[in-house]
């Protein structure tokens, strides 16, 4: 499903069709790894610029690292802030996941941030950039507004009470909820297996799949992802490269009997 360095953006494509992603959560913020994760299969790669200690150049060199590769990069943004998510364009990201989306004024201007003028507020510096392959792509700012795939987070109350309204904001792909954000607005933080949050994310899931949006979320118990792909989501991470290397690595000093000194319970995802 790569589309990092051609035209077209086959997981947009897909999400359109109804089909259902599966994917990684990339918080190592290291291109080796992240090329490691690529040859797994995943239909999509979550590069994770809030949360993990990315930059811009460190986002940059896990696209190139994943283009040879059919998992798509998603790349999500450190915040709804137009310069940032003008940045993340121009390295080449074509799909983004924008967190803390509580309102659909928010989400339209986060649309905005994503297209060129007339239909958005995106500077055009096509030249020099490599999501236009450096003008090798000379059709790209023809194109570029179509080939943006944005996946809005909802993860709050008020996101939630204000769900239907963001599912209607043209130019917004996906909503993805976020569960551990999701919890803590709802007064259980650390614990999205809570049954409160739990219900909630199947009422947002069920809101966003019968408003024709994409949605999404995130779990590393595969019970549970199995269950939100049954509800009609269409994108789920199924794991983070942080938590499976932090496992797999305990686990094996464990199988010698070594032991960590520190906790290992599983964590809100």
């Amino acid at each position: 499903m790569n589309t990092s360095t051609t035209s077209g953006n086959t997981f947009k494509q897909a999400l359109r069709e109804g089909r259902q992603c599966i994917g990684l959560w990339l918080s190592l913020a290291d291109s080796y790894s992240a090329e490691i994760c690529a040859t797994a299969g995943f239909d999509w790669l979550l590069i994770d610029g809030e949360h993990g200690p990315n930059d811009l150049r460190s986002t940059l060199a896990n696209l190139q690292a994943i283009a040879a590769w059919p998992s798509h990069p998603v790349v999500r943004a450190v915040q709804s802030d137009a310069a940032a998510i003008k940045q993340l364009l121009d390295i080449g990201a074509q799909t983004l996941l924008v967190p803390m989306i509580d309102t659909p004024e928010q989400a339209a201007a986060t649309v905005a941030a994503t297209r060129y003028p007339p239909a958005g507020i995106r500077g055009v510096a096509a030249p020099i950039v490599r999501a236009s392959q450096w003008n090798a792509r000379s059709n790209y700012v023809q194109q570029a507004n179509d080939e943006v795939c944005l996946l809005v987070q909802a993860e709050s109350v008020t996101a939630l009470s204000n769900l239907e309204a963001i599912c209607a904001v043209e130019g917004v792909d996906g909503v993805f909820i976020g569960p551990a954000d999701l919890a803590a607005s709802m007064e259980h933080l650390g614990n999205a297996e809570h049954p409160d949050v739990q219900a909630a994310i199947d009422t947002a899931i069920t809101t966003i799949v019968a408003s024709g949006k994409a949605a999404g979320t995130l779990t590393g118990d595969n019970n549970q992802a199995r269950h939100y792909l049954a509800l009609g989501a269409q994108f789920v991470a199924v794991g983070l490269d942080v938590a499976l290397f932090a496992q797999t690595i305990r686990q094996r000093a464990a199988d010698f009997d070594l032991h960590s000194p520190i906790s290992t319970s599983r964590g809100p995802y």
